[in-house]
């Protein structure tokens, strides 16, 4: 389903050197007996999660598509990158389909959350507010704007328009959501919210953008046992979990993520988020940047090609895309490109692909790991986002650091609560 091609020759032989370590760290992963155990409830999830609240998160997700124009998700980090990623790498940007959706909650940028709320007047709008605690300060203040609204807008019926994706039994949003009657959904307490995206956290949203959840996990499971192997020479999140190590440890220090579809920069942004938090700590780890080809081949491709060698790229390449079409013929050819005529636009993007990593790897001594995906369908995005958590879990123990964590997040909550007055 997936495959990880090196272009690094001495990398690709030294892997297999690492089995040992691998097949220890597989072993803490399935029996959850190392670090941060309390949180590795994503490994199995795709066996054993909530099959009731799954057929709940498809109803109230056919409400929505039945009913709103607008749907705001309502949520920071975790709690809605996954399912943004989601949806846009399977519809893409610019899918017309109801209901048009709104990322909010992420950001305390006045105008952001202002002009979202001049855009829906008069529509009809559903809110899924997504919080385990409930006082995420980026998305309670959101929230607050937002249910005052709503109140204001639709009187008692608000209640019936707003799902909270919140902690089973406490916090301040499962408060509010029983005190106000809000049909509610469950963050497992023992999945992090960068590990969320196939519980309700990612699901809720997916579906109501008319995305097949039931595919999403299908691709899931489907992960979930072709990766429960520590046999390096069968598991493919292994491969590319050991081989960035190595790389970091001959001198790069930035994983830069490479895609060719304009409509997988949300991925990236998740993939950043996946691993940032994950391996960021006690003075360790890769730092993550990614970049959108062709279109960042004409700016940070200068540095990539000539700049510090400090960093080497994953290229997430898929073999077949949603849309495709071929290059017109223009009589005149004023612009040179008949020559092209005739040809598919997916393969003339796959050469530019081929050329820049002959380009990157051959001249400009930067380091290639090729990941292979077939499409980029629901089915294929389970997989993926199955693949990228194994992979970060074996990466970050090989640090011996804790990758479920983020105790540098709270240093940023305690000075702004300070400035705040809180």
């Amino acid at each position: 389903m997936i495959k990880v091609d090196l272009t690094h020759a001495k990398l690709a032989s030294s892997i297999f050197d690492k089995q040992s370590d691998v097949s220890r760290i597989h072993k803490w992963i399935h029996e959850k007996s190392y670090k941060g155990s309390d949180y590795l409830g994503w490994v199995d999830w795709p066996l054993n999660y909530d099959k009731e609240e799954f057929e709940r998160v498809i109803k109230a997700a056919n409400t929505i598509r039945e009913k709103a124009d607008v749907l705001l998700v309502c949520g920071v980090g975790g709690s809605y990158l996954g399912a943004r990623a989601a949806i846009e790498f399977v519809k893409g940007l610019y899918d017309e389909s109801s209901p048009k959706i709104y990322y909010v909650g992420n950001t305390f940028s006045s105008t952001a959350l202002l002009q979202i709320f001049k855009n829906i007047e008069g529509k009809s709008v559903y809110v899924n507010v997504i919080s385990k605690s409930g006082t995420t300060t980026e998305t309670a203040l959101a929230f607050r704007m937002i249910r005052l609204k709503m109140e204001e807008w639709y009187g008692e019926e608000a209640k019936h328009r707003i799902f909270a994706t919140t902690d089973k039994a406490r916090g301040t949003l499962k408060q509010l959501s029983n005190q106000m009657g809000y049909e509610t959904f469950t963050i497992p307490d023992d999945v992090g919210g960068r590990y969320s995206v196939f519980t309700s956290v990612g699901l809720l949203p997916i579906a109501a953008a008319g995305v097949d959840v039931r595919a999403l996990m299908k691709g899931s499971l489907d992960a979930y046992h072709d990766l429960n192997t520590d046999d390096l020479a069968l598991n493919p999140a292994y491969q590319y979990a050991v081989a960035r190590k190595l790389l970091e440890a001959s001198g790069k220090s930035v994983e830069i993520m490479v895609s060719y579809e304009s409509h997988f920069a949300m991925l990236a942004e998740w993939w950043k988020q996946l691993f940032g938090e994950s391996e960021g700590k006690e003075g360790k780890g890769l730092f993550p940047a990614s970049v959108i080809n062709s279109t960042d081949l004409h700016s940070m491709g200068q540095f990539i090609q000539e700049g510090k060698k400090v960093f080497f790229e994953s290229v997430l390449r898929v073999k077949d895309v949603l849309l495709d079409g071929s290059v017109l013929v223009s009589e005149n050819d004023t612009d040179q490109i008949n020559y092209l005529a005739g040809k598919s636009l997916h393969w003339v993007n796959q050469q530019a692909l081929l050329g820049t990593l002959s380009a990157h790897v051959n001249e400009g001594n930067v380091p290639n790991i090729l990941i292979d995906i077939p499409k980029h369908d629901a089915y294929t995005f389970g997989y993926l986002i199955y693949f990228y958590f194994k992979a970060v879990a074996m990466s970050v123990y090989m640090d011996d650091v804790n990758p479920f964590d983020q105790p540098g997040v709270e240093v940023y909550k305690r000075n702004m609560f300070k400035l705040l007055g809180k």
